[in-house]
C-alpha cells in the first residue's frame, strides 16, 4: 500500500506536482471561504479548489496571500465555467481569473463541463494551452468529461499541433476531475485517464454525507476507528484518486485530513464499492457531442 502523508504529491503529464489531497470550496459562501481556505492551509492542506461558478475566488487568493505560506506551496485551481466556452471567452475569463484571485499565475485550469458543442471546446481548449505559455496558468486539464469527450480531447490535441506547428502545440492533459465515489465509481473514465499519465481528483468523496449509515461503509468506520468521512476520503487516495472534501467546519476540516495512520484492506476496499451509478451532482459526463 502507498505510504501516502499530507504532503504526498503527484507528478502531472505537464511536470508540476499535486497535493494528493485538496480543499474543496463548492458551495462554500463568499463571505466565509477566506476563513474555511485558512484553516485548511492552517492543518496542512496545500491544494485548494475553486471555480468561476462558486463565486468564491476572490476569497480563495486573499487566504492564499494572508497564510504567509510561499505561493510555491499551494497549488490553485479553477474552472471554465460552461456559459464562457469558446476561445475568446476562455481567454478572457483567465485573464478574470487571475485578477479576481490576486494571483500571479493559476496553477491548474479546468473546463468545467463538455457543453457547447465541439468547436467551443477545441477553442477553449486551444484559450488554455495559450495560457500556458504565456505563463499565466501552469497546468490543463478538464471536468466532467465522458470518454467519447475525451477522445474527441485527443483528436482536438492532434489537430492543434498540426495547425499551431507541431508536438506538443496542441496541449498537455494533466488532470480530470469528476464525482467518484464507491456509489458513482466510474472506473472505465478512470482507467482512460491512468492509462495517460493523467492525474484523476474525486469530488464530493464524501457523497455530500448522503450515504452515511450505509452498513458496509459503517462497519469499516467502526473497524477502523474512523468517521465515515475519513474512510470514504482514504478509499480516494488508496484508488490513486486526489480527493476534493469540503468543510466550513473547522473540526471537520482538521478530521478530513487526518488519513494517514491506516490503510483499508484490499479486501474492504472492493466491500466499499458498488457497481451503482448513482451521482449526487450534476452529470455532464453523459451528456452527447452535441450538448
Amino acid at each position: 500500500m502507498a505510504a501516502y502523508n499530507i504532503n504526498s504529491v503527484f507528478k502531472l503529464n505537464s511536470g508540476y506536482e499535486i497535493p494528493r489531497l485538496g480543499f474543496g470550496v463548492y458551495q462554500t459562501p463568499p463571505d466565509g471561504t477566506k476563513k474555511a481556505c485558512l484553516e485548511a492551509l492552517g492543518v496542512g492542506y496545500r491544494h485548494i479548489d475553486s471555480a468561476v461558478v462558486y463565486r468564491n475566488e476572490a476569497g480563495c487568493g486573499e487566504a492564499i496571500r494572508e497564510s504567509k505560506l510561499p505561493r510555491s506551496e499551494i497549488f490553485y485551481t479553477t474552472k471554465i465555467p460552461t456559459k464562457f466556452m469558446g476561445y475568446k471567452a476562455a481567454k478572457a475569463q483567465i485573464d478574470t481569473s487571475l485578477k479576481t484571485a490576486g494571483l500571479d499565475y493559476l496553477d491548474l485550469v479546468l473546463i468545467h463541463a463538455p457543453y457547447g458543442g465541439s468547436a467551443n471546446r477545441k477553442g477553449t481548449w486551444k484559450a488554455l494551452v495559450e495560457a500556458v505559455e504565456e505563463g499565466k496558468v501552469r497546468s490543463i486539464g478538464v471536468s466532467n468529461y465522458g470518454i467519447h469527450h475525451l477522445d474527441e480531447l485527443e483528436t482536438h490535441i492532434a489537430e492543434l499541433e498540426a495547425e499551431r506547428g507541431g508536438k506538443g502545440k496542441g496541449g498537455v492533459l494533466s488532470v480530470g476531475q469528476y464525482e467518484i465515489h464507491p456509489w458513482c465509481a466510474r472506473n472505465d473514465v478512470a482507467e482512460w485517464l491512468k492509462a495517460r499519465g493523467v492525474a484523476v481528483e474525486a469530488y464530493s468523496p464524501i457523497v455530500q454525507g448522503t450515504r452515511f449509515g450505509d452498513a458496509t461503509l459503517a462497519r469499516l468506520a467502526a473497524k477502523y476507528g474512523k468517521s465515515e468521512a475519513q474512510v470514504l476520503i482514504r478509499w480516494s487516495l488508496q484508488k490513486g484518486y486526489i480527493p476534493l472534501p469540503k468543510s466550513v467546519t473547522p473540526a471537520r476540516i482538521a478530521e478530513n485530513a487526518a488519513l494517514y495512520d491506516f490503510d483499508i484492506s484490499a479486501d474492504d476496499l472492493a466491500a466499499l464499492e458498488t457497481d451503482e451509478y448513482k451521482p449526487v451532482c450534476w452529470d455532464p459526463v453523459t451528456s452527447g457531442l452535441d450538448a
